[in-house]
């Protein structure tokens, strides 16, 4: 059977990007193999330093996956620090990986052109998502355009450690959903938590609108014809509308005599309509704590036995004793 894995970012709640670029394609793929999901608290750490609002950030996103559909009677759904030996893995990995591999990733300048700051844990990322991967012999990593390179990192860094050690690693396949590989932002940038542009899935009612509102959009007059492919606004209408109202837009856009206040507004419409049934499963999960606490637990338990499977293989092969657990 086929394994897939997804992890999610507890930097806060998940954004819409999140939801069309990785979870949607997960709670999918839930129905068509072997699927474990994690939230990766471990990798949050290179941007949220506060204890609390890390631990409410994960929560948050349980909480939002569970209320998305993802079904943990299909799915593997744990924390990422749950699971100890994905450290271990990581740090065993960066002895084979070359520093220019690191150097060349897109994700690492990109994150300092945006003001993160520079650490060993941002530069290093790729290799504890290749320790993620790897750990749970997955076969297809759902990805967006943009962390295609990730996994392409990861199959050298398995590919080097096979070489070295033997046959310990498969090589993951990446799943590239192609028409939804860079969700834009309110700025018209890749939305991005880090990059402050980003429309979170479960804002309230008039925080959403007043979001949708602040979609950044150029001076046309209202009379004037817009153009509807460097627009925003459509290439977020185009992931809720049906294919009659994407090209009514459309239309508007071409024909004049719409403004962008009235296209932010059905944008706002079709959007709030269609998270409603996701909305009130959230208010479930809410005020049920212990379930989504369990969810987790059980998760982990499950995903430690496999990594304990590859861990000992990979202790075996360079020499660490495989008698821990």
């Amino acid at each position: 059977m086929v394994r897939y894995l997804t992890g999610f970012q507890p930097t806060g709640g998940l954004h819409i990007g999140n939801y069309f670029g990785a979870l949607r394609p997960a709670i999918e793929l839930q129905e068509k193999g072997e699927a474990f999901y994690f939230i990766a608290d471990y990798h949050a750490l290179t941007t949220v330093r506060d204890p609390a609002v890390l631990r409410e950030h994960v929560r948050n996103v349980a909480i939002d996956a569970l209320a998305c559909g993802l079904d943990p009677a299909k799915a593997c759904f744990f924390k990422q620090s749950d699971v100890p030996a994905v450290t271990e893995l990581a740090w065993i990995l960066s002895n084979v990986t070359p520093m220019g591999l690191l150097e060349r990733s897109h994700s690492y300048k990109d994150k300092l052109a945006h003001g993160i700051a520079s650490s060993h844990a941002l530069f290093a990322y790729p290799v504890l998502m290749a320790a993620d991967i790897l750990l749970y012999d997955s076969d297809v990593v759902p990805v967006g355009k943009d962390q295609k390179q990730h996994l392409e990192i990861t199959r050298d860094i398995a590919i080097k450690f096979n070489e070295l050690y033997g046959e310990v690693f498969k090589l993951p396949e990446p799943s590239i959903r192609e028409e939804v590989a860079t969700i834009v932002g309110l700025d018209g940038q890749k939305m991005s938590k880090s990059y402050g542009n980003a429309i979170d899935l479960f804002l309230p009612e008039k925080t959403l609108r007043k979001k949708i509102m602040s979609l950044v959009t150029d001076s046309t007059p209202v009379d004037a014809p817009k153009d509807p492919a460097k627009s925003a606004i459509v290439a977020l209408y185009k992931l809720f509308a049906t294919p009659d109202g994407v090209a009514s837009m459309e239309h508007d856009f071409r024909a004049g005599g719409v403004g962008y206040g009235e296209f932010k507004k059905s944008l706002f419409e079709v959007m709030w309509e269609s998270f409603a049934p996701m909305r009130q499963r959230r208010a479930e999960l809410e005020a049920d704590a212990a379930f989504v606490e369990d969810v987790l637990a059980d998760g982990a338990s499950r995903a430690r036995e496999v990594a304990l499977r590859t861990m000992t293989k990979v202790r075996r092969a360079v020499g660490i004793s495989a008698s821990r657990d």
